[in-house]
């Protein structure tokens, strides 16, 4: 695909370039080239390869999904700020004072 110098001034107006002309000539090469490599790409037979994660057969070690810290949320909830003498929790839930209306 062959970019005209009309499209490289439409993309740069789009995103906000100001360009000189040689800029242009410069993008509008560089541009072609990266569509031409797509379409060299894209004509590469891969109806027979299947997709894959990484480039080499490589698995992730993985630990066992256990718990090894002790649930301390009532520890947490002691601590919460208090108002007027009470402690500001409600369902497990830290209150807050609204600070937008």
């Amino acid at each position: 695909m062959s970019l005209t110098d009309t499209d490289v001034r439409k993309v740069a107006r789009l995103a906000r370039l100001a360009m000189t002309e040689a800029e242009i000539e410069s993008s509008r090469m560089q541009l072609s080239g990266i569509f031409d490599l797509i379409a060299e790409m894209q004509a590469v037979d891969t109806s027979g390869i299947s997709p894959m994660s990484h480039a080499q057969d490589v698995s992730q070690r993985l630990r066992q999904d256990e718990v090894t810290e002790s649930d301390q949320r009532e520890l947490f909830q002691s601590i919460a700020p208090q108002y007027k003498g009470s402690l500001q929790v409600e369902a497990g839930l830290y209150l807050v004072p609204k600070v937008i209306e």
